[in-house]
């Protein structure tokens, strides 16, 4: 199930007309894809983004873990998130930060490895001191990241997956 990340298929600059995005040579450049693996790792809290079968977005705070160029977080299959999940399985992961922005979209699936799920739950406990219940696992198909103080200069597009 583990798969190595550090490397994009494709990376760009997102398309965002009107924000005054340089070319690819100016400002920072492009962010190598490990910038983004490092934050996804070191952060403690992430946001997720579901939609509702009403197709309602729905936004919620999340403890999880970055773990072989995935994220793995939990939650109740009746909950807001796992409704929304399995009604549609596609999702978008973001960090707290404006000023070091990292937004990952993908698909959710169910961990069922004994073996990682006890991977998980070692981390889990180190991390946050508590079991991991439940093992969600995002890997990511396209993936945008930034530094706010040079915004145009730095904003990148990683394609992971697919196009």
């Amino acid at each position: 199930m583990e798969r190595n990340m550090s490397m994009a298929k494709r990376i760009s600059r997102p398309h965002m007309p009107g924000y005054g995005i340089k070319p690819e040579n100016e400002g920072a450049g492009l962010l190598p894809y490990a910038w983004v693996e490092e934050r996804m790792a070191a952060a403690r809290n992430y946001w997720v983004c579901t939609v509702t079968p009403e197709g309602k977005p729905h936004a919620a705070p999340v403890w999880g873990l970055w773990h072989a160029g995935a994220f793995y977080f939990g939650t109740g299959d009746t909950s807001r998130k796992g409704r929304n999940l399995a009604a549609s399985p596609a999702i978008k992961v973001h960090l707290e930060s404006g000023d070091e922005a990292v937004m990952i979209e993908g698909e959710v699936q169910n961990v069922t490895d004994a073996t990682l799920l006890k991977t998980l739950d070692k981390a889990y406990k180190a991390k946050y001191q508590v079991p991991f219940h439940s093992a969600l696992c995002v890997r990511p198909k396209v993936a945008f990241a930034w530094r706010e103080a040079d915004f145009p200069g730095s904003a990148t597009r990683f394609v992971l997956e697919g196009d």
